[in-house]
């Protein structure tokens, strides 16, 4: 099955899962996620550490100079290894995320990881894996998963836009809990990972920022 037939599927049960989801899949089109699928592993990793606990304004910032860097690119494993803490630092980058950085693409060169490998293990082995790496938590493996590897059943609970979105979109009076979130994706299954990519959408619509 190709990418798009395995998202209007995804699509499909969505729909008839949940009708609150179905109406929000009418207003915004089709989910997107498969234009993310060819990414870099490594680019993708490194864009979500830098990511962590800041605003989506802030992050892209900072990726800009960090890309910068390199020419206007992510850098390979190897050169992120040669860059200087303090041309790091200069990018926007903590120290603390500088270190994170710099264990993945130790990890990374010294092929303790093998990120062309994760695309074929099962998700388990996947989150094992990365969890070793320095700064990487569920949060970051749950969006990795979703954006690079294509898992279509991800819930990254913890994650303040799909929580957002959620308020928003069933009229609740506050911000959700994890476990409310993953009793209002319990019908999505098999397909949380775009269902997340919705409620997304609706945290971008509030924004006023364009879907994606």
């Amino acid at each position: 099955m190709t990418a798009a037939a395995r998202l209007r599927a995804a699509e499909r049960h969505l729909r008839q899962a949940d009708t609150v989801m179905g109406s929000l899949i009418a207003e915004v089109g089709p989910c997107h996620l498969d234009r993310y699928w060819q990414r870099q592993a490594l680019s993708v990793l490194l864009q979500a550490i830098i990511g962590q606990q800041i605003s989506v304004q802030a992050a892209q910032s900072i990726q800009r100079r960090f890309r910068a860097l390199y020419g206007g690119r992510d850098p390979s494993a190897r050169q992120l290894l040669l860059t200087s803490e303090d041309n790091l630092r200069a990018a926007g980058l903590s120290r603390r995320k500088v270190t994170y950085l710099r264990d993945l693409a130790d990890r990374v060169t010294s092929q303790r990881i093998s990120l062309p490998a994760l695309e074929h293990l099962p998700d388990e082995k996947v989150i094992n894996s990365l969890l070793e790496v320095k700064g990487i938590g569920r949060w970051t493996v749950d969006v990795f998963m979703i954006f690079c590897l294509g898992r279509l059943d991800r819930l990254p609970v913890d994650d303040i836009g799909l929580l957002d979105g959620a308020k928003v979109l069933y009229g609740l009076p506050k911000r959700p809990h994890a476990e409310e979130l993953r009793k209002i994706s319990e019908p999505w299954r098999p397909y949380r990972s775009v269902g997340c990519w919705f409620l997304w959408q609706v945290r971008r619509r509030a924004k006023g920022m364009p879907l994606r």
